[in-house]
Order: C-alpha cells, then sequence, then structure tokens
C-alpha cells in the first residue's frame, strides 16, 4: 500500500502513495480511529515533509507523513517478576503470564501483577508506554497476554479481536472422557447478579462460541485444545462445565483435587494476529507450563495402574 519509513512505539511515518486528504490516509488507508484522529489535531502532532499541517491537508505521492503517537507512561510500579516476553516491536509485547499472577492491579492485589512485570520491561528499554492490554487471563490461568504499547495498535488490535481476526488457543485439561474428537459450543453466557462473579448458560446471555479438539484421552479425564470465537468472562470453563467435563482444578466451575494440580489446569498457548502497521501474521507460541505438564503425567501414571 504504502512504503514505511522506521517505525517506533511513539512515531509513525510512512510514503504516501497517492493524492489524498491525510484524514482519510489515516482512516481508511491506516486504520486510525476518529478519536485518534481527534486527539493527534488537538495536540497538533501532524507532519507532512517535517511540516506541521492539520487532518484536512492534502497529501501527494511520495510525501513523507509523521505522525507523533504522544503518549503517558503508566503509573503502575516497576516490578522485575521475571515474566518472560516472547514478542516485542514497536507497537506490541506479549508476555508469557505465569499462574497465580493478576493481569491488572486492583485494590487487593496492586503489586505483583502482569502490569507490574510489564512496566519494568518498557522502563528498561526506555519506552514510556501507555500499557494497554488487548487480551486479560483468569488469575489462575497461564499464558499469553498481549500489550498495546500505543493507542493506534490498541485499537486496530481490538477491532481485529472483535471481527475474529486473532486466532486465540488454549490447552485445558478437563475432567471425564471426551467423547467427541470434535465439538463446539455454541450456548449464551449470562451473569445473574453483580454480587457474584460466576456465570451460566443461560438464553438471557451474550453470544458464545468455543471450538475444542481432543489432544489426548485419559480414563477419567481428557487434553484439549480450545479456540474461541468470542471472548466472554469465564467463557471456557463455563463452557466445558456445561457439558459436563469440568476443568481440573476449577473451583468455580470444575473439580478440585489438589494432590493433582492446585489452579485451574488452562493455559493460553497460541496468539496469531496481523501486525498493526505492517499487516504481517504473527504467530507466538508459549510451552505448556511445569504444574500441568506434571497433571499429564499424574494421569497417565494412573492409567498405567490400573
Amino acid at each position: 500500500m504504502f512504503k514505511k519509513e522506521e517505525q517506533r512505539w511513539d512515531k509513525f511515518v510512512i510514503h504516501a502513495d497517492k493524492k489524498i486528504k491525510l484524514k482519510d490516509l489515516l482512516v481508511d488507508d491506516l486504520g486510525f480511529s476518529i478519536r485518534a484522529i481527534s486527539k493527534i489535531k488537538r495536540q497538533e502532532n501532524l507532519y507532512v515533509n517535517s511540516e506541521k499541517v492539520r487532518p484536512s491537508h492534502i497529501v501527494e505521492e511520495n510525501d513523507i507523513v509523521e505522525i507523533i503517537l504522544d503518549e503517558r507512561q503508566s503509573d503502575f510500579m516497576s516490578q522485575d517478576l521475571g515474566v518472560e516476553v516472547l514478542y516485542d516491536d514497536f507497537d506490541i509485547m506479549v508476555m508469557d503470564k505465569p499462574p497465580f499472577m493478576v493481569v491488572h492491579p486492583t485494590k487487593s492485589h496492586n503489586l505483583d501483577t502482569l502490569a507490574n512485570a510489564a512496566s519494568f520491561v518498557l522502563n528498561q528499554k526506555r519506552q514510556e508506554c501507555k500499557i494497554r492490554f488487548i487480551n486479560r487471563l483468569d488469575m489462575n490461568t497461564s499464558g499469553l497476554v498481549m500489550i498495546g504499547k500505543n493507542a493506534y495498535a490498541h485499537h486496530r488490535l481490538s477491532s481485529d479481536m472483535e471481527k475474529d481476526l486473532i486466532d486465540k488457543r488454549y490447552i485445558a485439561i478437563v475432567k471425564g472422557r471426551v467423547k467427541e474428537d470434535f465439538g463446539t459450543i455454541d450456548e449464551p453466557i449470562y451473569r445473574e447478579n453483580e454480587d457474584t462473579i460466576k456465570r451460566i448458560v443461560d438464553s438471557r446471555g451474550q453470544k458464545s462460541i468455543t471450538h475444542y479438539k481432543v489432544i489426548k484421552r485419559f480414563d477419567d479425564a481428557s487434553v484439549l485444545s480450545i479456540k474461541l470465537e468470542t471472548g466472554r468472562t469465564h467463557q471456557i470453563r463455563v463452557h466445558l462445565s456445561h457439558i459436563g467435563h469440568g476443568i481440573i482444578g476449577d473451583e468455580l466451575y470444575g473439580y478440585v483435587d489438589e494432590n493433582m494440580i492446585n489452579r485451574q489446569a488452562l493455559h493460553a498457548c497460541q496468539l496469531e494476529f496481523n501486525q498493526p502497521r505492517t499487516g504481517k501474521r504473527i504467530n507466538i507460541k508459549s510451552d505448556l507450563p511445569n504444574d500441568m505438564k506434571r497433571l499429564i503425567e499424574i494421569l497417565e501414571e494412573v492409567d498405567d495402574n490400573k
């Protein structure tokens, strides 16, 4: 579409490839939101050939367009928590969240969160970004979490998430022997009242679709590959419980045996998405954590001893 210049988390630079109003280029070709353009206009952060311009400016072919992505740094306390970064570029960072870690600070968990860990990594890189989570995981779910480094990346990836252009896959270890090799659970999920965090399958709820595939079967358990088509709170946990195969270790919806695992056996193992600026398809994978590997070993031992 156009030739790109050197990119930074706080700057977007391209060569225009046609004569066009700058606002139309930003919206139609680059995917900026109207809200973002209003902010850029207000802050006078648009340049063409190094001269400050307004969104109504007409750019010509081969003009160099520069957009300053003005960001305020998040005020999360920086902590070196040893969380692995599996992907990092000028727009996105993907971190491999361990179990028992909250993603975003709350009143009861204002430290030792993924946001604190992300702040440390960005500070080390001297990138003063506002941390914007594209996806989130429950505290006891491990795996891949994507962070947008600027409002542009957050908008583009959130839009892709709504359009099912981001492939999110999980591994779950569930109670019982799942009979079908493949299946789709298309059931609405509903929160009965604000006093509970628990969700249920109910016709009053939001449309929710979960696809699953059996990877391995045991005598009384199954390992499933899960693909989400929608992203409701607790969706995988609710849907698997609904079909009679709750996740092992899930205190709210599943089957608990702390001798096997002391948290829900659910891991976000893969994210595939389009890089917002380049359009390149990115595929990130995370290895199964040790506690889930150990659970599989336990299930194999149980079957061998029967």
